[in-house]
């Protein structure tokens, strides 16, 4: 085998799923955006609708065709983005709920499509998607007749508990909202753990299900094993990969593997992420090239077959921090050449 193989646990994202729904006394669905978030949509929804999930939210009407093909029209699909043009004929034909989030959309769904569900997004203060309070002013008696499956916004700071946006926009929320006969949504992972306050009758957790922060409790999803190509003894002043960018100080040995930045892993973290083999670090030297990493394994008393990049010493958000990013970009760049192995449901 020539490619890292890519393994993921869907019983722990039913895990994770379960472990959030427990901390809430409403509905929990679950955002399977950016195909699942790396993890593959279909197998994703497939053991989370097992489990009891009857609601999912994807970010384009597109991200649907997976869902659709592998559970038919039973779930519930959301589209965060609305009501496109150019997707009425998929949201028709696969039967979708997109999330209006402006005047634009409200006004071109009623036309095209009279009658088929659909949800509203406000804007509460993030200044990215749905209709603003005067907007929402202008259009919630029409919008309100036509009985939309959900009224929605999105919290900026939810990872972050003490943010003072969190209450504020909970406040503009309820200004929003309150008094409306429809259900409601604000929380995401990060709203779910900020209590109560914040789930009103649906909420959709996302990067939680998945294993990432801000749910600092939830069980790993992933594993990436990368395999070694070659071993190479190199002299103490000799250098290694493009541009010279690593000198030896040592007379050390040097690992190449299966992997590099067209497979997602970022240059950002040549010279900077680690490896490992069992417990022992190993770390990456010189630069992250697109089909390969060359890794210092001079201290192991075994030659190696493969080494880990996501496993038990090294989580998901570790490698994220190291390349100064977030655990969402880390699960979504992986690669399509990985040898995908699922596990669970």
């Amino acid at each position: 085998m020539s490619t890292g193989r890519l393994i993921i646990d869907l019983d722990a994202v039913v895990a994770n799923w379960r472990a959030l729904d427990s901390m809430t006394n409403c509905k929990t669905a679950a955002v399977v955006k950016a195909n699942g978030y790396g993890l593959g949509a279909a197998n994703v929804s497939k053991a989370l609708f097992k489990a009891g999930v009857r609601q999912f939210f994807i970010a384009v009407a597109e991200e649907a065709v997976a869902i659709r093909e592998e559970l038919g029209p039973k779930p519930e699909v959301c589209v965060f983005s609305g009501h496109m043009k150019g997707d009425t004929d998929l949201i028709r034909d696969l039967g979708l709920t997109p999330m209006l989030n402006s005047v634009e959309q409200l006004t071109h769904h009623l036309e095209t499509l009279p009658g088929h569900p659909f949800g509203i997004q406000l804007d509460t203060g993030m200044n990215r998607l749905g209709l603003e309070m005067q907007e929402w002013a202008a259009v919630a008696e029409l919008a309100l007749a036509q009985q939309p499956r959900l009224v929605m916004s999105h919290l900026a700071c939810a990872d972050e508990p003490d943010h003072p946006m969190n209450p504020y926009q909970l406040a503009q929320f309820h200004k929003m909202t309150d008094g409306i006969q429809v259900p409601r949504s604000l929380a995401a992972t990060g709203g779910i753990l900020l209590g109560p306050d914040y789930h009103f009758d649906l909420t959709r957790p996302g990067i939680g299900l998945y294993g990432g922060l801000p749910f600092e409790t939830a069980a790993p999803a992933v594993e990436l094993d990368l395999p070694v190509i070659q071993i190479r003894d190199v002299a103490e002043g000799e250098v290694v990969g493009y541009g010279n960018a690593w000198q030896a100080e040592r007379p050390s040995r040097i690992a190449t593997v299966s992997g590099g930045y067209a497979d997602g892993i970022t240059r950002i973290l040549s010279d900077k992420a680690t490896l490992y083999h069992g417990d022992t670090p190993c770390p990456l030297v010189g630069r992250v090239s697109m089909d390969l990493l060359t890794i210092d394994v001079t201290d192991l008393t075994e030659v190696p077959t493969k080494l880990s990049l996501i496993g038990p010493n090294q989580t998901v958000d570790d490698l994220a921090r190291a390349a100064n990013t977030i655990g969402y970009e880390v699960l979504t760049q992986l690669g399509a050449r990985y040898n995908r192995k699922t596990f669970g449901k």
